[in-house]
């Protein structure tokens, strides 16, 4: 499989580069989940706990593929940060998919609207990690 930026390590297939995931969670379980899951599909996976330092790690590190966010955080959530890389020309190619336990459609719609790649409900399977391949860019 190829895309414009080259080809790309799926599901464990044999690639150039890597694909690197920036999962961003303030549940040290959760992260643990999902990074787990995502390098078992060898995935790079880079874990911070907060959408602050999800942007001062994309500040300082251009070559993440995706970033996979949980919704409610403290601070600022998913959705603020899903927000400011849509909005950011530097920051806005990059795919952003939000993770809740909560299943609430007006949420999970208005994650859509805004650009979000998709909105998983935790936790997380290893079905919606095979899943999150197809929105790599």
């Amino acid at each position: 499989m190829s895309s414009p930026r080259g080809p790309k390590a799926c599901g464990g297939g044999a690639a150039d580069r890597q694909i690197h995931v920036l999962a961003v969670d303030d549940s040290s379980v959760d992260r643990a989940v999902i990074a787990r899951l995502l390098r078992s599909s060898k995935y790079r996976v880079t874990t911070v706990d907060s959408g602050k330092k999800a942007l001062e790690l994309l500040g300082l590190e251009p070559n993440v593929n995706m970033i996979i966010t949980d919704y409610w955080m403290p601070e600022m959530t998913g959705y603020e940060l899903l927000k400011i890389v849509k909005e950011s020309s530097a920051l806005r190619e990059i795919p952003v998919v939000i993770m809740s336990s909560e299943n609430v459609p007006n949420r999970i719609n208005r994650c859509l609207e805004e650009g979000a790649e998709d909105f998983l409900l935790k936790p997380v399977r290893p079905s919606d990690v095979a899943r999150l391949c197809n929105r790599m860019r």
